[in-house]
């Protein structure tokens, strides 16, 4: 495995391309909806961890809170840059490290942001930085894929044809991820990406939470909040507190 795979496709113009139909509707919705659950006070300190473009640190922000949006994708937080005001601000950072020690009453990973490392031990990491930096009695929301149903559904190969562009896209399960290649020509020029993704399970995550001290709020199985069903469910969305 590439080792920085994510730092190379998450900055490629292409990924935006493959990805750019993500219903930003959708996104919109499930923020109201989750923000209504946890009802978090006007004005709450909140950040969007692998935050990508930002379009949920948007949302959140046009709710009234005051968001901080971090992402290892330079391209993703130079573009999400445009959209800053007072209470919305974007920074290039690596969600393994505590950035601000004790500072938000809410931390959001959502849309399987989470799993890409090639070492299991460094979810821990990303956990016990979470906890550093949310305040006492905060929440912690992980909107992460239900390993379950993607390994019982998965389409092993299928094409996209978007911009012009025939993305061929190869599923499998390797050594405990979900690998995805990706390959495509545009311009005469032909390229392979890669994806991993984690294959963490509820049981997984209910170890890593449990040996970081959070203690188990909610679990949502879909973006209408829900119950999960590890058969059906298409998320597992998982709410912590500290």
């Amino acid at each position: 495995m590439d080792l920085q795979w994510f730092v190379k496709w998450f900055n490629s113009p292409y990924y935006h391309i493959l990805y750019k139909n993500r219903s930003l509707t959708e996104a919109e919705d499930f923020i109201q909806k989750i923000t209504n659950y946890l009802q978090l006070p006007q004005h709450a300190k909140v950040l969007d961890l692998a935050c990508g473009k930002g379009r949920h640190a948007i949302t959140l922000n046009k709710l009234g809170f005051d968001v901080l949006g971090i992402d290892l994708s330079e391209e993703s937080i130079k573009y999400a840059k445009q959209f800053e005001n007072e209470y919305l601000k974007f920074e290039k950072h690596d969600m393994r490290e505590v950035y601000h020690p004790n500072e938000f009453d809410a931390v959001f990973n959502l849309f399987t942001s989470f799993g890409y490392f090639e070492n299991y031990e460094d979810n821990f990491k990303v956990f016990e930085a979470v906890k550093q930096q949310i305040k006492s009695h905060g929440i912690f929301v992980l909107d992460y894929m239900n390993a379950e149903k993607v390994v019982s559904t998965m389409i092993p190969y299928e094409e996209k044809l978007i911009d012009g562009i025939l993305f061929k896209i190869t599923k499998s399960v390797e050594n405990g991820f979900i690998k995805k290649e990706i390959d495509f020509t545009d311009k005469d020029e032909t390229f392979h990406f890669e994806e991993f993704v984690h294959l963490i399970y509820f049981n997984d995550f209910k170890k890593i939470y449990e040996t970081e001290g959070f203690i188990l709020d909610k679990v949502f199985g879909n973006y209408n909040l829900d119950a999960f069903d590890e058969q059906t469910s298409d998320r597992l969305i998982i709410v912590l507190n500290k």
